[in-house]
């Protein structure tokens, strides 16, 4: 039954999306696709994503803390065993830690981005997620870091304070280079564009003559 709703779930938003490219309402468009992507992706793929990819997390944060020996990675089971001042706790990393929330409305945000092509939407997807993952374990090897040196207490401080500033930080600037920068730089104003050559006859810091 589920199948059958997530089927006509998912062909309603598709006839949606070409009515709303028809009638010329791009905002609403891309309100849509990027709102239903996103809630497709978190139904339909988070359910068989999220443990594998807990698991790529906890392994590749795990390289930095069995090189320090800070911390261990257990990647099969998607924990992290950290040895503190303090005693020793148990990570264990779950849907918000695995980052897929950030990588599905990453994905769902490029959807229908209109400054880039298919092939181009593809690359820069690969590219974000990969970014993504790679900061979201360099996240977990703060966490796990000031944890080993400060104890457990500091568990919340470095888990939702530090660790969220880190992460969301490096997310400012992937969303930069992939939404802000290439928009300013494609963007026009009337007769003003920022790729615009210099016109004839007219000399850079002077008048014509």
């Amino acid at each position: 039954m589920i199948y059958i709703v997530s089927a006509a779930a998912i062909a309603l938003w598709i006839w949606l999306l070409r009515v709303l490219r028809k009638a010329g309402l791009r905002f609403w468009r891309y309100l849509l696709g990027s709102c239903g992507l996103f809630i497709l992706l978190m139904i339909l793929v988070r359910p068989w994503l999220v443990l594998p990819l807990a698991r790529l997390i906890a392994a590749i944060a795990g390289i930095f803390g069995k090189v320090t020996g800070f911390y261990q990675a257990y990647y099969r089971y998607g924990v992290i065993f950290i040895e503190s001042v303090k005693g020793a706790i148990t990570v264990n990393i779950d849907l918000e830690c695995s980052g897929f929330i950030e990588i599905s409305a990453f994905i769902s945000l490029l959807f229908l981005y209109g400054i880039y092509n298919i092939p181009e939407r593809i690359y820069v997807a690969i590219v974000g997620t990969l970014y993504t993952m790679l900061t979201n374990a360099f996240r977990i090897s703060v966490i796990c870091t000031m944890i080993h040196f400060l104890g457990t207490d500091y568990y919340y401080v470095a888990h939702t304070i530090v660790g969220r500033i880190v992460f969301y930080v490096l997310q400012v600037i992937l969303y930069f280079f992939v939404f802000t920068m290439p928009h300013v730089l494609k963007m026009k104003t009337g007769d003003f564009g920022y790729n615009k050559k210099e016109e004839p006859g007219l000399k850079s810091g002077g008048d014509a003559s």
